[in-house]
């Protein structure tokens, strides 16, 4: 299912064309169209339909502000062919602290990606058929599960899958709104219902239409993806890296303000059940062919715009887990050349949080681009410093540019963490610094234990004591196994039983004379009927009577022939093995007895 392993010296022929990386990075932010008009929209309303209006201004801001993250972006790949992410950046030219900042930051915005992404697919689903609104949880989870299990095949296979449905969604939103703009121009049958619709108008002030322009910068997420992804791009890297960035900015550009421009014509409002794209797609095409494959191609590239996260989480983690901060499983490629544990990671996280917000677009939209804007900020400042220090040919030049992406995107997250911060952009803000005690804390376990294994100056004498236990409740070919492993590593040999049914006891007892080998019997009583317990007491009896001692366990097991016969037969051992393990001077070690069939 997940295909055949990749060996190491196939990664070279894992990278990707412009055409494939085009819809592996970019997935994600010309996903974003698909909703990001339609959050404007939703807070215009508050001041009435004839707030709409004011859908392309606002538009027209925020692309201003794109094509400033795209010239900038293009300096940051540059200077960094090995990946310019923002945490690389930010840690080798700001610091530690703004490097961690940026990283969490990222981190949680990838998985929001994945949640938003799945929701709003499903969403386009339901608003083309409302019978499967009531199932959105179970289908964004569906989606997840399955784009998990697709990149989990591998970075190139996961981009041949997702190409054809970003290519899709990019000719079925162009001819939209070519159509639309056609009608427009032509001045056909819609004509009358734009006159007619002039809408009311209420109360619009500054703080409303910064909270318009925030919710708006939902479009922007993603931009950061190809400068994080460089080393995946086929030679040469940073030239191929720089024209897909390009390449995005501007369908991306054409795309957001086309849906922008032709909602306010159509005056379209927000509504529960149905979204902006699915009412502008019924107004441009009617409810036929070309409807429903503009409702399928949104669904798929919005369901598959999580794969963006999915090449730059697991990317992210494993360089933040090199440095030490994150858990050392995340640092490394699994056999399909793709770093599967983070991939795993960013599934189960994006799953929790669909389950958590119900798979309702508009309560995760809130949360959504606050960490993605701070991951800019940190990004463009770092890059002015980088040119700073490094001064070569055209410094002036690039700082300019990279400081005015590092204005316009700090007064962004200042306008979007203001005026999100009651609507639940506080949990992403308080989350960032938990997730950086979360990082310095397991960053300072690895820092103690390089002197806490370190062989140097230390030495182990042999203990005074050497005991083996043999946890038995049969006797059986495994337990003779056992007995004769134990009596060969020790001669302080006990067999211990565990007394939960006093005729089973006495049985066992007069077995024992007969076939015990002289081996002590040691007889525990349990009162509430458990087997681990008694046998963990009795150990740290042990433990008290003699300090310089080496207590072994000696597990005597069967295994069947058949891997399902296993869930025949109780756990006990596994039980005994998980309590003893944080035993101290307890070695506990199995003697396998292997059934025939």
């Amino acid at each position: 299912m997940l295909g055949r392993p990749l060996a190491s010296k196939e990664l070279c022929h894992q990278r990707l064309s412009k055409k494939v990386a085009l819809a592996v990075f970019s997935s994600d932010a010309l996903s974003s169209v698909a909703y990001a008009t339609e959050e404007i929209l939703i807070v215009l309303m508050l001041a009435g339909t004839g707030a709409l209006n004011l859908s392309l201004p606002i538009a027209l801001a925020i692309a201003f502000l794109l094509l400033i993250l795209i010239i900038s972006y293009s300096e940051t790949i540059q200077a960094y062919p090995s990946g310019g992410g923002a945490y690389i950046v930010a840690k080798e030219n700001l610091g530690k602290y703004p490097g961690l900042i940026a990283g969490a930051s990222l981190l949680i915005d990838y998985v929001l990606t994945v949640a938003v992404s799945s929701a709003s697919g499903v969403a386009a689903i339901t608003s083309a058929f409302p019978l499967l609104y009531p199932y959105s949880v179970a289908l964004c989870l569906s989606c997840i599960f399955l784009v998990t299990l697709i990149n989990l095949r591998g970075v190139k296979e996961s981009g041949v899958v997702f190409a054809v449905p970003t290519y899709l969604f990019i000719i079925s939103f162009s001819a939209m709104i070519l159509w639309g703009f056609y009608q427009y121009f032509k001045g056909g049958a819609h004509e009358q219902l734009f006159q007619q619709a002039s809408g009311s108008l209420g109360m619009v002030n500054a703080f409303l239409l910064l909270r318009a322009f925030s919710s708006g910068c939902t479009a922007l997420t993603g931009v950061e993806a190809i400068s994080n992804g460089v080393p995946a791009f086929r030679a040469p890297e940073p030239r191929n890296a720089i024209t897909t960035l390009v390449w995005m900015g501007f369908i991306l550009l054409i795309l957001f303000l086309g849906i922008t421009e032709l909602a306010r014509f159509y005056q379209i409002a927000p509504l529960e059940r149905e979204t902006v794209v699915s009412q502008l797609a019924g107004q441009v095409f009617g409810h036929g062919f070309f409807y429903y494959l503009l409702q399928v191609s949104t669904a798929l590239i919005l369901l598959l715009a999580a794969n963006t996260s999915f090449s730059d989480f697991p990317r992210l983690s494993s360089l933040i887990a090199r440095d030490g901060f994150l858990p050392r499983q995340l640092a490394s490629l699994g056999d399909r050349l793709a770093f599967s544990n983070g991939i795993i990671s960013l599934g189960l996280a994006a799953g929790f949080l669909i389950v958590l917000f119900q798979a309702n677009v508009h309560a995760l939209i809130p949360l959504y681009a606050v960490g993605v804007f701070i991951s800019f900020t940190l990004s463009q400042s770092g890059m002015v410093m980088h040119w700073f220090r490094e001064k070569g040919k055209g410094w002036i030049y690039r700082i300019f540019i990279n400081g005015l992406g590092a204005l316009a995107t700090a007064l962004a997250t200042l306008v979007i963490g203001s005026t999100k911060f009651t609507h639940g952009a506080w949990m992403v803000i308080v989350f960032i610094p938990f997730m950086i005690f979360i990082f310095l804390t397991i960053r300072h376990h690895y820092d103690s234990l390089s002197p806490q294994l370190s062989p140097k100056d230390f030495t182990v004498d042999p203990p005074k004591l050497h005991r083996v236990l043999i946890p038995l409740s049969a006797y059986h070919k495994g337990a003779v196994r056992a007995l004769a492993y134990a009596k060969s590593i020790s001669n302080d040999v006990r067999a211990v039983y565990v007394a939960l049914d006093p005729d089973r006891t006495e049985r066992f007892i007069d077995i024992w004379k007969e076939w015990g080998q002289g081996v002590q019997l040691v007889i525990l009583e349990s009162e509430y009927r458990s087997i681990v317990e008694p046998l963990v007491d009795y150990i740290d009896a042990l433990k008290r009577e003699e300090t310089d001692q080496l207590i072994t366990v000696v597990l005597p097991e069967f295994v069947p022939a058949k891997w399902w016969q296993q869930i025949l037969h109780n756990q006990t051992a596994l039980l005994i093995r998980g309590m003893l393990h944080f035993k101290k001077n307890v070695v506990v070690t199995s003697v396998r007895h292997f059934l025939e069939y």
